[in-house]
């Protein structure tokens, strides 16, 4: 075979190896999609006892922000998830020891808020690895539950939290809480409009990746959720208490 035909092959071969590489690596961005997750994915959705409801929250933590949730929970006498950025826990870490000290649940929500599907295996198992050790450096403990950005998952981001002993944790039930048309009653409605006993509910403590100063409208709606969960029989805890079972 000539050198010209070899280098044709090589390209032939390239076109249909490189697009089914690029289908496996973005075949779980399915998961995307919520009630079909909800339906066919409950575990990676989040669905756990049906007289409890999870409370998460993403792309903190955030010195100006975050204490807000912080003592607003600690007045309710409740405890969330909390999905840190490493990089931000890096820049914060008393703030991070204190959530951890109150009894908050600390997870991971990758370095930085990038979407993986436009990462390779080696740069998303370093990502969720740096994230993993700074937060378990700065609390004494390694987090157990992973939640990537923009709830994006690929073949590389499971393949890597399971060698980081990391469970995916999506949500069954958002607040649309990061829009610069936000408000604590938009909030509320939107998260409890399909909320069920089971649900794991997301919400944002820090407007970092947010329309500025959106976590307002989220702390305003927060008591309202909690009322509404309160008026269905509901508890409301940190995913711990969720499905621990599964954990």
């Amino acid at each position: 075979m000539t050198t010209g035909r070899l280098a044709r092959t090589a390209v032939k071969a390239g076109c249909v190896v490189l697009p089914a590489l690029a289908a496996v690596h973005a075949a779980p961005v399915i998961s995307t999609l919520g009630p079909l997750r909800n339906r066919l994915m409950p575990r990676l959705a989040g669905t756990g006892r049906p007289d409890h409801v999870a409370l998460t929250f993403d792309d903190g933590p955030d010195p100006l922000s975050t204490p807000f949730f912080l003592r607003l929970l600690e007045a309710r006498g409740l405890h969330a998830t909390f999905f840190l950025l490493g990089s931000a826990a890096r820049r914060t870490p008393g703030l991070v020891q204190e959530m951890a000290a109150a009894g908050h649940e600390i997870a991971i929500h990758g370095w930085r808020h990038r979407p993986l599907l436009l990462r390779g295996p080696r740069a998303t198992y370093d990502d969720l690895s740096r994230a993993r050790d700074t937060v378990a450096d700065i609390t004494g403990r390694p987090p157990v539950l992973f939640r990537p950005p923009y709830g994006v998952m690929t073949t590389s981001a499971h393949l890597s939290a399971r060698c980081l002993g990391l469970t995916p944790m999506l949500w069954t039930s958002w607040g649309e809480d990061w829009t610069s048309r936000a408000t604590p009653a938009s909030v509320h409605r939107t998260v409890t409009s399909d909320l069920r006993g089971g649900g794991t509910v997301l919400l944002h403590d820090s407007d970092c990746t947010s329309a500025p100063g959106s976590w307002r409208s989220t702390l305003g709606a927060l008591p309202l959720i909690l009322d509404s969960c309160e008026d269905r029989g509901w508890h409301v805890g940190p995913l711990r208490e969720h499905t621990p079972s599964s954990l």
